[in-house]
């Protein structure tokens, strides 16, 4: 058993474990308030999730390769920490194919209200859709701008928020009714509905009248970053995020390791003596003690890292995830729409209403969905820097897929059989739009094979050490606390329930919950990190 050797003190008044977004979001305000802190990461890298890496080689292009669009990481942390970072807003939302009386079409959301306006009548033979879309998003939009603020601030309790938000008919139909009932009785046509609901499914395995909800807490989350709910491109990909982040927490004094394993975490439950904790490297055991710990990673593995037993169910994630490079970007059947617009958005396929859910229903009886739903975007058209000037000049882009309800049951048995199934599933979806098949514009890596890579949520529990390959940890939470302490999904706090003031707390007074798995996690928002560092520092 070594001790730790290298690190500039035995005890630091914060150790953070795991050097992902969130983890560092929580050493740079604490070094920049003067505390010592160590960070303990796992890899060879810091990131997490959210890193840029080149999947292909010899091809000289940097994709986001888990996490990819930024919408929950507020404006204050960038500015508080003096980030080099910035995002770019899509000028188009969304493209959703669809045939209709056997002929090619589409509905084109963005590039201007009259445009909008214009694909909405031209789908439907109406206003009244588009008319029923500005409603339902303008009341999304006022949720926003009251629920976004209070994501950095103290956790309010329910009755708080639902004061803030100051709307009855709003806070009904985001928090206490299926999101499935207001999608239907506001909208009447398929394809529209699918299009609203695929944003209370990202990353969630749900249907659209769930009773848990789970479903109407991941919309919640994807309709407010910002308080406009924009899903932007991180220029540079995600990797400039974390790099611009890992920098500022070494320029206030914060210690970073890699390769640097946490093995266990032990607590005596005092704020008088700090924890120990143990870590593994390539050269043997260690240890460090922290006045407070920081754990950037799930309930779960908290629990694990404690001694106890996880007070939550197995996390289950919900998704396909494939990057590609292509030589060009593919001709569409729907020859109104220019494919760099089509796919500059996120560009929806086989998420009609009716389809989303027979793709539910087939896989929570444990079948592959027969016509699996997925989302697309090509990030290099917005932000041509993740590119290589030659790849740039000839015309290449990024494709990054993102497919629904593929549970992690799906992958147990045959993990490699299912992905194969199901990709070649998926791509079939996208073909039955295009001009052109999709493997006729992927291009090659230097070893002459095709630049596509896919990964089930098994791919990403073993990577990432994702539970079950969930994305955020677990389902995500509401945003405020109960005044009876049943905080989050999984109840009262403790490692697989936290709580408290900030939302990060937990049963032990000196280990916190910083990743996404606490309240107010999920996604990239650096949210957790600032909320732990601010416990700590007793705001």
């Amino acid at each position: 058993m070594t001790t730790s050797r290298g690190f500039s003190t035995d005890v630091y008044d914060a150790v953070i474990v795991g050097g992902g977004h969130n983890g560092l979001v929580a050493a740079a305000y604490l070094a920049r308030a003067g505390r010592s802190v160590l960070v303990l990461e796992r890899l060879g890298h810091t990131g997490g999730a959210a890193v840029s890496t080149r999947p292909f080689a010899g091809v000289d292009a940097r994709l986001s390769r888990y996490s990819y669009l930024v919408s929950l990481l507020p404006a204050k942390i960038v500015r508080e920490l003096g980030l080099r970072f910035e995002v770019r807003r899509r000028e188009i939302s969304s493209y959703t194919p669809v045939e209709r009386a056997g002929r090619p079409g589409g509905l084109l959301v963005g590039g201007g209200g009259a445009r909008t306006r214009e694909s909405f009548a031209r789908l439907t033979g109406s206003e009244r859709e588009y008319e029923s879309w500005r409603t339902f998003y303008g009341t999304t939009g006022r949720v926003a701008e009251r629920v976004f603020p209070t994501l950095t601030e103290p956790l309010p309790t329910r009755a708080e928020l639902r004061a803030r938000i100051d709307d009855e008919a709003a806070w009904r139909m985001l928090f206490e009714e299926p999101i499935g009932q207001a999608v239907e009785r506001e909208f009447a046509d398929d394809l529209v509905r699918g299009v609203v609901l695929t944003d209370a499914l990202i990353g969630t395995f749900a249907g659209a009248h769930d009773r848990s909800l789970a479903q109407n807490r991941c919309f919640l989350y994807h309709v407010i970053g910002g308080g406009t709910g924009d899903w932007d491109v991180p220029v540079g990909g995600m990797g400039a995020l974390t790099g611009a982040l890992a920098q500022a927490a070494l320029a206030a004094g914060a210690e970073i390791a890699t390769g640097h394993e946490v093995l266990r975490i032990e607590t005596d439950d005092t704020t008088a003596s700090p924890a120990e904790v143990t870590f593994r490297t390539a050269t043997g055991e260690g240890r460090v003690a922290g006045r407070v710990v920081l754990v950037n990673a799930s309930p779960r593995s908290l629990a694990e890292l404690l001694g106890e037993d996880p007070a939550q169910p197995e996390a289950e994630g919900a998704q396909l995830k494939v990057n590609m490079l292509l030589k060009r970007l593919p001709r569409l059947r729907d020859t109104s729409v220019d494919p760099r617009e089509a796919f500059g958005g996120t560009f929806h396929v086989a998420e009609g209403y009716e389809q989303l859910a027979r793709a539910h229903a087939e896989a929570a009886t444990g079948e592959l969905p027969s016509v699996p739903p997925s989302e697309i975007y090509c990030h290099s058209l917005t932000d041509p820097t993740i590119l290589g000037p030659e790849l740039a000049e000839q015309g290449y882009q990024t494709l990054t897929l993102f497919g629904l309800h593929a549970p992690a049951r799906l992958f147990r048995h045959d993990n490699q059989g299912a992905r194969e199934v199901l990709l070649a599933a998926t791509l079939a979806q996208l073909d039955a739009h295009l001009a052109e098949p999709l493997t006729d514009c992927l291009a090659f890596d230097a070893d002459g094979r095709p630049c596509i890579e896919a990964k089930t949520p098994l791919d990403l529990e073993r990577e990432l050490r994702l539970p079950g390959g969930h994305i955020f940890h677990r389902d995500l939470s509401w945003p405020y606390s109960e005044p009876d302490g049943s905080d989050g999904p999984d109840g009262p706090e403790g490692p697989g329930g936290p709580g408290g003031r900030w939302g990060v707390e937990t049963a032990h007074r000196n280990v916190l919950l910083c990743g996404a798995g606490a309240v107010r996690g999920g996604g990239v928002s650096g949210i957790p990190g600032h909320n732990a560092a601010m416990a700590v520092l007793g705001h």
